[in-house]
Parts: structure tokens; sequence; C-alpha cells
């Protein structure tokens, strides 16, 4: 076989093997993600007199709906996640199958709700439960970020003083 006819007919295999190649299904990698501060006055509101609580422990509810158009399937979980230095608790949820991005907004929900604090100084629950989402798409990574609003914990007995406008 001459070059040329050999280079012609592995051009035409190679072409048909890319015409039938389908880019693979990738899923959405989920981050679920918040913040957990002292609320040293007790306005539930982060004042210049408020810092973020580590050590904090929060617990994640979370149900996801598979959207496919064989089957309805749910995704429940609950996780406990402890604040990090931050004062910021984060669950990575790797990908599953049936849940994309964009699906994954519309069907599904998160809460989170405080469990304990180990701080002795901030240790009286405030905002005890959120649901409150925002909901950040990343196309490129495929990544869908869940952020909770704050939860807080309140001193026991609050600094007058300290907290005057």
């Amino acid at each position: 076989m001459t070059p040329i006819i050999l280079f012609f007919l592995s051009s035409l295999f190679m072409n048909s093997l890319s015409l039938e190649t389908k880019p693979a299904n990738i899923n959405s990698r989920i981050t679920v993600m918040g913040f957990v501060y002292c609320d040293i006055c007790s306005n539930n509101s982060f004042s210049k007199h408020s810092y973020f609580l580590p050590g904090a422990e929060v617990k994640i509810d979370c149900k996801f709906r598979a959207i496919s158009s064989k089957t309805r399937e749910q995704i429940s979980f609950s996780v406990n996640r402890t604040t990090n230095k931050h004062g910021v608790y984060k669950l990575e949820i790797p990908s599953v199958d049936g849940i994309q991005c964009a699906e994954a907004a519309i069907a599904s929900s998160c809460q989170a709700s405080l469990m304990w604090s180990s701080s002795a100084k901030c240790n009286v629950p405030g905002y005890r439960t959120t649901s409150d989402e925002i909901v950040i798409k990343s196309k490129q990574a495929n990544l869908c970020i869940y952020s909770l609003t704050a939860l807080n914990f309140r001193p026991s007995k609050i600094n007058i003083n300290l907290c005057r406008n």
C-alpha cells in the first residue's frame, strides 16, 4: 500500500471515530457553606465588635431532586460540620448522577441549624436555623455553591457600654 493511500484511510478512520464520540455528561459538584459569628451586642447583626466563631457545630440538611426523563429520585442527607478558624462551615458533595447545576438550583433545598458552640463566652443561640440561600453557579467548573445566611451565638451577658452607638 502506498503511503498516500495509507494516510487517506487512516484519516477516514480517525474522522469516523471523532464523529461517533459523544461528550461525557458531566455532573455538578455542589458545595453548601455558611458562617457563624458571635453577636456581641445581641442585635442579630454583625457589628464592629462581632467576630467569626470557630468550633461551632452546625447541622446541614439538604434535599436534591435528580431530574431524569425516566425517574424522579430524591437524595436527602443530614450531616454535622464544625466551623473552621474563620467561622466557616462547608460541605462538599461530589458529582451525583442526575443532578446538574441548573436543575440542582431549582429542585433542591438546604438548611443549616446551630447545634452548639465551643466558646464559653459566646454560647447562647441567636439565629438558630437558616434556609435562605444564594445559589452561585459556575458553568466552567460545573460547580454550584449554596451560600446560606449567617447563624449566630450571643454572650449570656451583654456589655452595654461596648454596644452603645
